[in-house]
C-alpha cells in the first residue's frame, strides 16, 4: 500500500525581496508565509528547514513509540525536537540533531537506547535526509 502527501508552494518575486505561501491538504498549512527574512533572518512565518525538523521529530517520536509497544511497553510520552543545520556557504542541510526524552515504565536504559537506534535508523525521514542524524536520548 502506498499513501502519498502533498503541499503546495507559490513564490513571487526575487529570492531576497519576494515572499511565498505554503499550503497543505489537510489545510494545516493554508497560505502560511515564508520569505527570505522567515529562512535567513528572524522574519514572520516558517521556512523549509522549520518544516523538516518538524516531519523529522513527529516522525522519529512515532517510530520510537512503534519500536517500544513492539518491545511489550507503553511510552507514559515522548517528546522529540530536531535541531536541522542549513549551512549557507554551500546551500546544504548538514544535519538534523535529535533531543529525546521519554518516559516508559519498567523499560531498561539498555533496551530503550536500542530503541532509539533503530527509530534513528528506520524513521521514514531519518531514510529520506541525506545528512548526518544523531541523537541525544533520555529516559526519565
Amino acid at each position: 500500500m502506498e499513501i502519498k502527501r502533498n503541499a503546495t508552494a507559490r513564490w513571487e518575486g526575487s529570492g531576497k525581496d519576494g515572499k511565498g505561501a505554503l499550503s497543505t491538504a489537510s489545510t494545516v498549512l493554508n497560505d502560511t508565509q515564508y520569505s527570505f527574512n522567515t529562512r535567513f533572518a528572524d522574519g514572520i512565518g516558517t521556512n523549509p528547514e522549520e518544516l523538516v525538523a518538524a516531519a523529522h521529530s513527529g516522525c522519529f517520536a512515532m517510530q520510537l513509540a512503534f519500536n517500544i509497544q513492539g518491545a511489550g511497553f507503553t511510552a507514559t510520552f515522548i517528546d522529540a525536537k530536531a535541531v536541522i543545520t542549513l549551512d549557507t556557504g554551500n546551500s546544504s542541510i548538514t544535519s538534523s540533531k535529535l533531543t529525546v526524552t521519554a518516559s516508559v515504565p519498567g523499560i531498561s536504559k539498555e533496551k530503550f537506547d536500542e530503541l532509539v537506534e533503530h527509530a534513528e535508523k528506520n524513521c521514514p525521514i531519518s531514510k529520506l535526509l541525506n545528512t548526518a542524524i544523531s541523537v541525544d536520548a533520555t529516559l526519565e
